[in-house]
């Protein structure tokens, strides 16, 4: 899990977009959260790999712009935001290296029987030739 310091995370409140109610065009609730990330405190290779994974999400500022807007008052939208921003870092493809594992002796034994099942059955299917 990546953590993400509070101060690394500037903040500005805007103005939804799109119809609304009554307070749309008044109220300040949406929200702009805006991530440096190459002056954050993220390991090296993180950001590699999420600028790797994620070149358009990155301004030419160097930074990661996310707008939260679907909650009717600030702080909810800035914990969107807030996770919205994880869920980007929680998403990048971490490559595992596989462990190479056998099937057990009693699975191959198993796997044998049933083809040999399959085989006999099949057997009884083909044609009689009568040799006389």
């Amino acid at each position: 899990m990546i953590k993400i310091k509070d101060s690394d995370l500037e903040f500005k409140f805007v103005k939804s977009r799109g119809p609304g109610g009554q307070n749309v065009n008044k109220v300040s609730t949406a929200v702009q959260l805006k991530f440096k990330i190459d002056t954050s405190n993220l390991l090296e290779k993180d950001v590699i790999l999420f600028k790797t994974n994620y070149p358009n999400k990155i301004s030419k500022s160097g930074y990661i712009i996310i707008y939260a807007q679907n909650h009717r008052t600030q702080n909810l939208n800035k914990k969107e935001a807030i996770n919205k921003l994880h869920k980007l870092f929680s998403d990048i493809n971490i490559p595992v290296k596989r462990i190479l594992t056998k099937p057990s002796k009693s699975s191959v034994e198993k796997r044998l029987q049933t083809k040999k099942r399959k085989s006999l059955l099949k057997k009884t299917r083909r044609k009689v030739i009568n040799e006389a």
